[in-house]
């Protein structure tokens, strides 16, 4: 494993094009950032890194395991769902990070960390889940091209909002105040996601996919229902998978709920604009580094998706020096304040439903 990196400074990143307007979306306007990244080393991969985080955390889930068959015959057990939900989530970090080749450069390498963590750990289909982030990345907050701010349960324009009906337009109008119970059952939506998807994979990854799928159950099935009597095992499996969804949740909330969404019909932004005012990053030490897998520099992982989680803090200065000089915003918040404006989002979304005569109807 190659020694740690020094923090990048701005005083390394070449100068911007000369004669360009501020905030241009050029293509060009990115590539002296990228220049002055891959200089320091920051796209190069950390498998000793990775190695050793992957290794903690299959002692973890090996150690919430053990509390299981000791603790099974008692409702005490269900304290272990909330460390059980921690490492799952530590786990589909590791799968996004591989779905991003940031822990191999090989595709087929990349595929089996993904299938081992995503497929066989969680019961989440890799296949679905990096074919959907992947058009996210590509256009974020695009709303006839981010699936994430497509119509769903929740919307996120008020040209959305408007189409609603039934209850799913009293879903709208409340929909800042449901967000949060919702993710409560983000947990299982992502197990069914998984098997719908089967239909559109071809034979061969249909197989491998599904195959893991149907083992992780059996698998989690019997671990509770070995180490638990049935009704304590159907508890905790649901107690379990809510809070894996409500932290996965409070993961990918705040990354760009309530940034700029790109006219459709308007001007075409270059890569650089249309990552970085996008997302948001969320401020903070060691500890929301961990508890967000380091998604909280959300900026940096879009503008440089197979950049290694280790390096995304080391990249910070570089890329908000470079967006001061062209002119860009740079968007980093608390995660507090980070959820608020993500929930203000959504309630303005849902205000004209509120208010007037739509909200009679």
């Amino acid at each position: 494993m190659p020694p740690a990196l020094p923090p990048a400074t701005p005083a390394t990143l070449p100068a911007a094009p000369a004669g360009r307007p501020s905030g241009s979306a050029t293509g060009s306007d990115f590539s002296p950032l990228l220049q002055a990244v891959r200089g320091q080393g920051l796209l190069e991969r950390r498998h000793g890194w990775y190695a050793a985080r992957a290794a903690v955390n299959l002692a973890s889930l090996a150690a919430v395991i053990t509390g299981l068959v000791l603790l099974g015959h008692s409702w005490w057990v269900l304290l272990l769902a909330v460390p059980f939900s921690l490492v799952w989530t530590r786990t589909a970090y590791l799968a996004h990070d591989a779905g991003h080749a940031q822990i191999s450069s090989s595709r087929r390498t990349g595929r089996w960390i993904s299938l081992t963590h995503a497929n066989l750990l969680l019961g989440m289909s890799q296949a679905w889940w990096n074919e959907k982030h992947n058009r996210h990345h590509a256009h974020p907050n695009h709303v006839d091209k981010d699936p994430d701010v497509g119509v769903g349960a929740l919307v996120w324009t008020q040209r959305q909002a408007a189409d609603r009906e039934g209850f799913a337009r009293w879903l709208t109008r409340h929909q800042a105040r449901l967000f949060f119970p919702m993710l409560l059952l983000e947990g299982f939506a992502l197990k069914l996601y998984g098997f719908q998807d089967l239909r559109r994979q071809d034979p061969r990854e249909r197989r491998a996919e599904g195959t893991l799928l149907v083992v992780h159950l059996a698998l989690y099935a019997s671990l509770l229902l070995t180490t638990m009597a049935p009704l304590t095992a159907l508890v905790f499996a649901l107690l379990h998978h809510a809070l894996f969804g409500l932290q996965l949740g409070l993961a990918f909330a705040p990354n760009h709920k309530g940034m700029e969404m790109p006219d459709p019909d308007g001007e075409r932004w270059g890569h650089l604009r249309r990552q970085v005012v996008t997302s948001r990053n969320v401020r903070g030490g060691s500890l929301t580094d961990w508890f967000l897998g380091g998604l909280n520099y959300q900026i940096e992982h879009h503008l440089f998706p197979n950049m290694p989680r280790p390096h995304l803090r080391l990249a910070q200065p570089l890329v908000r020096a470079h967006c001061r000089a062209v002119g860009l915003p740079y968007t980093e918040t608390g995660l507090v304040e980070s959820y608020r404006q993500a929930l203000s989002h959504m309630h303005e979304v849902g205000a004209p439903l509120r208010t007037g005569p739509a909200a009679q109807e």
